[in-house]
């Protein structure tokens, strides 16, 4: 989530100056939204700065749970100094990690090229690794300060040894008696003139791997002037996003968070970048925006993307030949609306048939309306089925409905309002139309804009642009989305 950092700037591209208190509750109903979207095992990465990072990170604590906190990485924006600063050069953003579950979460390892130098010793099995003196050195905690790092180890000879500090003074173990003797085969003795010495073994994975840092340098994960020159050599001028972020940043936090055919959601698309690194990468996505860049960056990148003509970014590294495809999609407009005297009716530009196919999608049913039988709308099996009305049915309709549908058939009927009478109907399950249709649409309202007041005032927002992805051929599809009127495809092959 790359959201406007609420800097008071302008930018060409997002009115990037609300008013504290309503950038928060844009955000918050947001981070509601995706919270609820979330995997077991998912995490939310939201990019900011430091005008708003200490109060997201509040807002984040009481949505997501201080305990589902998992890390604030500081990425290094910036490859030099800015000279015009009056106070300092700021050159970081901050990436907020939150879990769904923390307990849940699986986080892969930062794959290294070549292990460090201190590695320098090998077992017999050939597996690298250092030795870490056991003992704490420097100014360490006496025993009264650290009672549980203080106890005898018993060396090769039998002799008992404290961990007492070169100068001979009282010192304590680096670790508890617990984990050493957990990891007794890693404790190395070396016996000197001046008695044993007793040193941990620190591995190197097999695999090159380590934990990720919390600190991520530019010349890991690139600069905002890398995603400038990136843009450019997509898009081939250089008035594009003003802070757009580089492929290679993505490509971590993507790694990191995901494994190949994993689904990826950036609700702040911007000019594509998340889209375009997760296609690269293997994974399933789906990009959200609102704005005219939807079809002047997105579309246009990702069609590089797809076609091999993009070779920029982590193409390279990840050696991207082209390949997949992806939907798009525009919102329509609300399918129920309140008419004058707010009741709720199907909006005039549907039909009822697309209310009983959105309904079916919501509930399970494959939309498969029977030309002969009126109540037949949907199926889930070849005796259980499902009708969507919007009209008030009494207990009378409800008796000759039930009669209809006899005792060897099911109906799960979705309906505005009903009165049974207090009678049961076996063959019958009587539920009002879903929340989701009915109570979350947006009514009357056409544009969805991010409702919140602008300094200074945006002018009306085009409409939301979504775009699902399609992996290469032989990787699953990307669930279609129920409610959004397809407007075009772009494809590998050319289908539509």
């Amino acid at each position: 989530m790359d959201p406007p950092y609420n800097t008071g700037s302008a930018f060409e591209h997002y009115d990037d100056g609300m008013e504290h208190s309503l950038w928060l509750s844009m955000m918050r109903e947001r981070l509601e939204l995706l919270r609820e979207l979330l995997s077991d095992d998912g995490s939310i990465w939201i990019s900011i700065d430091d005008n708003e990072a200490h109060y997201l990170k509040v807002l984040c604590d009481e949505i997501f749970g201080r305990r589902n906190f998992v890390a604030d990485v500081i990425w290094e924006k910036s490859d030099s100094p800015k000279m015009d600063s009056q106070f300092f050069s700021s050159r970081h953003d901050d990436i907020l990690c939150y879990a769904r579950d923390k307990t849940s979460l699986v986080m892969n390892q930062i794959e290294v090229d070549v292990l460090p130098k201190h590695y320098d010793k090998r077992d017999s099995s050939g597996r690298p690794y250092y030795l870490k003196p056991l003992r704490a050195m420097g100014n360490a905690d006496s025993r009264a300060e650290r009672p549980s790092m203080y106890f005898g180890i018993e060396a090769p000879d039998g002799e008992l040894i404290f961990p007492f500090r070169q100068d001979g003074s009282e010192g304590r173990w680096r670790w508890s008696k617990e984990r050493i003797e957990q990891d007794e085969s890693r404790i190395e003795w070396i016996k000197t003139k001046n008695g044993w010495s007793v040193s941990y073994k620190i591995y190197g994975d097999e695999d090159n791997s380590r934990p990720p840092e919390t600190i991520w340098p530019h010349a890991e994960t690139s600069s905002n002037r890398t995603a400038k020159a990136e843009m450019t050599y997509l898009f081939g001028k250089k008035d594009n996003f003003s802070t757009p972020k580089p492929e290679r940043l993505l490509q971590r936090i993507i790694h990191l968070a995901t494994q190949p055919g994993d689904l990826v959601l950036d609700s702040f698309a911007g000019s594509g970048t998340t889209g375009a690194v997760a296609h690269k990468m293997g994974r399933r996505w789906i990009m959200v925006e609102l704005g005219e860049h939807a079809h002047t960056h997105i579309i246009p990148r990702l069609r590089k993307v797809i076609d091999g003509s993009d070779g920029g970014g982590i193409s390279a590294a990840v050696n991207w030949q082209g390949g997949g495809g992806f939907r798009y999609f525009r919102l329509a407009s609300s399918l129920i609306k309140k008419d004058g005297r707010g009741n709720e009716v199907i909006n005039p530009e549907y039909s009822a048939e697309m209310l009983a196919e959105a309904c079916c999608k919501l509930k399970g049913f494959t939309y498969e309306p029977s030309q002969v039988i009126w109540w037949q709308q949907g199926r889930s099996s070849e005796r259980d089925f499902l009708l969507v009305t919007t009209r008030y049915m009494d207990y009378a309709a409800l008796q000759d409905l039930s009669e209809e549908v006899g005792p060897e058939r099911s109906l799960l009927v979705l309906l505005k309002a009903y009165d049974r009478g207090g009678e049961v109907f076996d063959n019958l399950t009587l539920e009002k139309i879903p929340d989701s249709v009915l109570h979350l649409a947006e009514w009357d309202h056409d544009d969805y804009s991010l409702n919140v007041d602008n300094l200074p005032k945006a002018a009306p927002q085009p409409e939301l642009v979504a775009a699902a992805a399609r992996p290469a051929p032989g990787k699953a599809r990307a669930g279609e989305v129920g409610l959004f009127d397809a407007v075009g495809a772009d494809t590998a092959d050319g289908g539509a």
